[in-house]
């Protein structure tokens, strides 16, 4: 079956955002301000495309779908960061209203429009397990008398951590959150339509059966500065230095490499 990921970039949408700007390029101006997008780089770097590049079933695509303006010194530095990863695609979109040009963009990318299709939404600061996509396919499997019923069935993973990168190197803490995107996927019935994006994410439950996994942990939520959900006042959440066992589960578990964030975010 196939299976289509979507990953925004800092793609300057027509609504979609939390954070309001009075026109669209005062919204280009916040997107690809320069350390705003150093920022972005970095935990794409570290902690979205490890996860990508590791995981143990590869027959995917991902497709990263980024603003027809974004400046070419930062459009060559995506492809050069993305390019030992085959299944990663870059799209270039003008803007368009958010979930208008994100469900044509999975439509177009459905091989055979009449067979049913796995999708799953990847913040570009966030990771899920190396075996995501495994067991996806493994939960479609396993759930067939279900998604042969309904039009769309949504997977969900919600056992996970949130975590802050840094020069020091990692904290985290553990969550339990139900319909966070970064462990999520949804099957699409043949000849339908519908896409993940259709739904606001929290909202799911309300259209659709939802099969929930309580373990393993499947997602890392990476909080930081450029945080859309978290520009307005929101409860700090507490986290902690990882230890070497929480190291080595971070690297087996979502290719999150310490190392990596020391000398990556180590830098000027």
């Amino acid at each position: 079956m196939q299976v289509i990921g979507l990953c925004r970039f800092s793609y300057p949408a027509i609504g979609g955002f939390q954070v309001e700007h009075e026109t669209i390029e005062d919204r280009i101006a916040y997107l690809y301000g320069e350390a705003r997008l150093e920022e972005r780089f970095r935990l794409m770097e570290a902690v979205a495309l490890p996860c990508i590049k590791a995981q143990t079933d590869g027959d995917f695509e991902l497709i990263v779908v980024i603003g027809d303006q974004l400046p070419k010194m930062h459009r060559d530095r995506l492809h050069d960061i993305t390019a030992n990863i085959p299944q990663i695609r870059i799209h270039e979109e003008p803007p368009r209203p958010q979930r208008e040009v994100m469900k044509e963009i999975l439509n177009k990318a459905r091989k055979d429009p009449s067979q049913p299709c796995l999708q799953f939404r990847h913040d570009d600061d966030d990771a899920f397990a190396v075996d995501f996509i495994e067991r996806l396919r493994a939960a479609s499997h396993d759930a067939e008398r279900i998604t042969a019923q309904h039009k769309a069935v949504n997977f969900d993973w919600n056992k996970g951590m949130v975590a802050e990168f840094g020069a020091d190197g990692i904290a985290t803490t553990d969550i339990f959150r139900q319909l966070y995107p970064a462990a999520m996927g949804m099957q699409i019935r043949g000849n339908s339509p519908l896409t993940i994006m259709n739904f606001a994410h929290e909202k799911i439950a309300r259209f659709m059966p939802v099969i929930s996994y309580a373990e393993p942990q499947m997602f890392v939520r990476s909080h930081n500065s450029s945080n859309d959900s978290r520009q307005k006042p929101v409860k700090k959440v507490p986290v902690a230095p990882i230890d070497y066992e929480k190291a080595q589960m971070l690297k087996e578990r979502f290719a999150i490499d310490i190392d990596q964030i020391q000398s990556l975010f180590g830098g000027a």
